[in-house]
């Protein structure tokens, strides 16, 4: 992966979302136009914090996130979302 040339402030993060899936369980092949949004994605940048709390995700850490969370950023030529740590629902293993 490219490295990352902003940092986020406060309990912010910033996530590269993962493709999204070109087939189903079932072998069907699926076109862009019905895609859904992904909502998992690898955190690329983390912020410090917020009022003393430190973050509990890390840079790496693969993460679900809600459907509509975040604010989208293109910045050379890669897809991202900036958002609250509080979006991420879950740490994937």
């Amino acid at each position: 992966m490219s490295e990352v040339h902003f940092k986020p402030i406060n309990d912010r993060v910033v996530v590269k979302p993962l493709p999204a899936e070109d087939k189903t369980a079932g072998g069907i092949i699926i076109p862009d136009t019905a895609k859904e949004k992904p909502q998992q994605g690898e955190i690329v940048a983390v912020g410090p914090g917020k009022e003393g709390i430190k973050p509990t995700v890390n840079v790496g850490d693969r993460v679900l996130y809600g459907k509509y969370a975040g604010q989208e950023l293109k910045y050379a030529e890669h897809e991202y979302l900036i958002m609250r740590e509080d979006d991420i629902l879950v740490v994937l293993n």
